[in-house]
């Protein structure tokens, strides 16, 4: 396969896809599909309107010739769609792809030894507590956190690693489950990523009151257990990274407010029903799926994504930190294109 580098105004590459399989969740937590904008009445997409899986490898295939080297697949929740180990299956056919899944981890003790034989690569999981309470507040769901502390240790013993745990973090919420979940997966080969509350989308009720900042995350691990810095290991890794001093393992901390990471940022992002969006709080997308079933051949497809790349000067992070005002406009919803 023949690799053209392209880079953006700002001198990024593109390196990461993150797939979105479905726009549906079994959870409803409340910084990313709260029930009240997302209840029983919501309209998900139908299935026709869902990009099939040889359209999710095309625009794959396509990506990788302008230089994607890992996707992600995402949601909503990722293993609600039927035979998504066929999916990955194909992808891991690609030469030199890796595969990777963010999943909320309620069905994924039942699902890990298949997803291993498919060939994924690793899992993240999102969880935001270990306390029974403040777990079904975040997520608001029914599920018991058992069951996804079941997934991830599944996930570890099957080989979906090394194992990443996501945790949001607000104030006044989940703040003090911080040290807990540290200490639940210390010594372990399961990394836990502390992340601040973002103003992703429009519906959460984003407050910047309820940032827990990642100095104080670490304070927090620290003086317990304390840390040392890692260096990353790739350009355009998210997560500080830091290991205990004593040897227990490492952690991770994504201060994508008040540490924005915009300058190295290589994602772009495909929704379920086949846009792509440059930045993780876009306004508006690029419509692949209509061009694809219009008949548009695999050029007309790649110079389109090509454009797209080279346009882009998204760095909404660092506009929100700085003294001026956040761009203005109904965004994209994390629970549409996966976080």
């Amino acid at each position: 396969m023949t690799t053209h580098d392209v880079r953006d105004t700002r001198g990024r590459p593109l390196r990461d896809l993150r797939i979105s399989l479905t726009d549906r969740c079994n959870f409803r937590c409340v910084y990313c599909m709260p029930r009240d904008e997302f209840g029983p009445d919501h309209a998900f997409l139908p299935s026709d309107r869902l990009l099939t899986f040889d359209e999710i490898e095309r625009v794959t295939r396509i990506a990788m010739q302008l230089g994607v080297r890992k996707v992600r697949l995402t949601g909503g929740e990722p293993l609600l769609r039927s035979g998504v180990e066929s999916l990955i299956a194909t992808l891991k056919g690609l030469d030199g792809l890796e595969v990777a899944m963010t999943t909320n981890g309620a069905l994924l003790a039942a699902r890990a030894e298949g997803l291993a034989r498919a060939g994924l690569d690793r899992v993240t999981v999102s969880l935001d507590s270990t306390d029974p309470e403040v777990f079904r507040r975040m997520s608001d769901t029914r599920v018991p956190v058992g069951r996804v502390l079941d997934g991830i240790d599944a996930a570890a013993d099957t080989g979906l690693g090394p194992v990443k745990v996501n945790v949001v973090v607000r104030a006044g919420v989940n703040e003090s489950s911080v040290l807990a979940l540290a200490e639940r997966f210390r010594h372990s080969s399961v990394t836990v990523r502390f992340i601040e509350y973002m103003d992703v989308g429009s519906t959460n009720g984003w407050d910047g009151e309820q940032v827990v900042r990642a100095d104080q995350i670490t304070a927090t691990i620290a003086a317990a257990h304390p840390l040392e810095v890692l260096p990353p290991r790739y350009e355009g890794e998210v997560a500080r990274r830091y290991q205990y001093v004593d040897g227990g393992g490492e952690i991770g901390v994504i201060g994508s407010v008040t540490t924005p990471f915009c300058g190295d940022c290589t994602r772009a992002r495909l929704s379920a029903d086949g846009q792509v969006y440059s930045c993780l709080f876009a306004t508006a997308g690029t419509d692949l799926r209509t061009l694809m079933r219009s008949g548009a051949d695999d050029d007309v497809v790649t110079e389109t994504l090509r454009r797209l790349w080279t346009r882009r000067d998204d760095r909404y992070s660092e506009l929100r930190s700085g003294p001026g005002e956040a761009p203005a406009g109904k965004r994209v919803e994390m629970s549409f294109i996966g976080g």
